[in-house]
């Protein structure tokens, strides 16, 4: 294989159903070629993830040479992703929180425990052990000078279950040493508090610790490849990599390479529908939020409920949509289902209205009048999206729909006329990420910034329907 050429990169999503790989010329910061095929992970111990990805690569050399060889950054979701189970004092504060941080990092959070006024008991953990089966346990707890037993009871009955998977200790830091010397041998880092003061959530160091514990102990454990070269191309999580491409979209680099402002991301997916927000929280809205857990300026939701296939089902039922239910039925007997006639294209459709406007109104929440002791007051919920400049629409049923279908699909979720109190969008711009960049972005933006910056930005230069 010939020397790797530094003008090109290829950054590889490996999907849970596709793996999707992209050639951007660093130079001139396009996608010069993509191709994408059937995920390819292990069954029976026959197969292996890179045997789809070597389809796209030869497909990526087919249209640019420069592709052999070149450098390689990917992300995965294969293999059911990143699963995070979450322990914390209470359930309303430090578990919401560690919660809330797991989503952020890129993971799907398959429980949450309140260790808070239970007996010592080592049972739950071997639950999650023999039964839910995390990848990463993120340990919270106490405010920094807090309360510790709590955070050191959790830590006991953890190393009692013989859970011995890798945890991020990431509550109050002055029981964090205590919580090291307890975990002993069990694959653990420690991270700053989520929680450090009541009121205020910190989610930067644990979201990266988290990722640290995915690159060496997940990727690997889960045993998609024989070959040493998957472990060595895969950077992170392909949420959490989508979600810092989100935030370079918005924030830009710096005065002269700026951002677009605040931005939401829709991903609707066979089974979830991610949404990724970037959004400057106004400080005056601290006092009217039901939160109980202080809104973040970068946020990320997964409806595990809402989606085309697999979720198809309970999108329709949640929407309450009747006359949808037998499409959905089929969708979720067949995932592998594709569109061919008109009214099959009419119910993908429909499907992900359904999903982006059940995803966007659960992230955004709402505001309403209540009546208080100091007279009628506004009331919010959730994180207001209202002066949101930018939308951003993903997925194979946008990228590959038909002409406006982002305006059919966004249709009731963005606009100024929507009713019922809910923080929508009111005047965004809707663009669909019909190159899949986002993940690029967030691939490219470590070491190659300028490149990340000027492809997210050609978003913003895309077909606007």
């Amino acid at each position: 294989m010939r020397s790797a050429d530094p003008s090109v990169a290829i950054c590889v999503d490996f999907g849970s159903t596709f793996t999707k790989a992209s050639l951007v010329d660093l130079d001139t910061a396009r996608v010069v070629a993509a191709a994408e095929h059937p995920t390819t992970v292990p069954v029976d111990g026959r197969g292996d993830v890179l045997d789809g990805y070597d389809a796209c690569l030869a497909a990526l050399v087919a249209a640019d040479p420069r592709a052999e060889g070149a450098e390689v950054l990917a992300c995965s979701s294969a293999g059911g992703g990143l699963r995070v189970a979450v322990v914390g004092n209470e359930e309303l504060v430090t578990a919401e929180a560690g919660r809330r941080v797991a989503l952020s990092s890129g993971g799907k959070v398959v429980a949450v425990l309140a260790a808070a006024g239970r007996v010592p008991d080592p049972a739950p953990y071997r639950d999650l052990r023999h039964t839910t089966r995390p990848d990463v346990l993120l340990l919270t707890g106490g405010t920094d000078g807090g309360n510790s037993e709590v955070l050191l009871q959790a830590a006991r009955d953890l190393v009692a279950s013989g859970w011995d998977g890798p945890v991020v200790v990431a509550g109050n830091v002055e029981a964090q040493a205590e919580v090291s010397a307890v975990l002993g041998d069990v694959p653990h880092v420690l991270a700053d508090n989520v929680v450090p003061t009541i009121g205020v959530l910190a989610p930067d160091s644990a979201r990266a610790a988290i990722r640290e514990m995915f690159l060496a102990h997940v990727i690997g454990g889960k045993h998609l490849s024989a070959r040493t070269d998957f472990v060595a191309m895969v950077r992170g999580a392909t949420p959490d990599v989508v979600l810092t491409g989100v935030e370079l979209l918005a924030d830009g680099l710096d005065a002269e390479r700026p951002g677009a402002g605040d931005v939401v991301v829709v991903d609707v997916g066979g089974a979830t529908t991610d949404v990724h927000s970037v959004v400057d929280v106004d400080p005056e809205d601290a006092g009217l939020s039901r939160e109980v857990v202080a809104t973040t300026r970068v946020t990320r939701t997964v409806e595990g409920d809402l989606g085309m296939r697999w979720s198809a089902l309970s999108t329709a039922e949640a929407a309450a949509l009747p006359d949808l239910l037998d499409a959905a039925q089929r969708r979720t007997a067949d995932p592998g289902f594709l569109p061919v006639t008109a009214a099959d294209r009419d119910d993908d459709e429909a499907i992900a209205r359904a999903a982006v406007s059940l995803a966007l109104r659960r992230h955004a929440g709402r505001s309403r009048v209540v009546v208080s002791p100091e007279g009628r007051v506004v009331e919010r919920s959730g994180k207001d999206l209202r002066e949101v400049d930018l939308v951003v629409g993903s997925g194979g049923v946008l990228r590959h729909g038909r002409q406006g279908v982002s305006g059919r699909v966004f249709e009731g979720s963005v606009g100024a006329d929507l009713e019922g109190g809910w923080q929508l969008p009111e005047r965004a711009l809707v663009v669909v990420d019909s190159a899949y960049v986002l993940a690029a972005v967030g691939l490219l933006a470590p070491d190659h910034p300028e490149a990340a910056h000027r492809l997210a930005r050609r978003l913003l230069d895309s077909d606007r329907e």
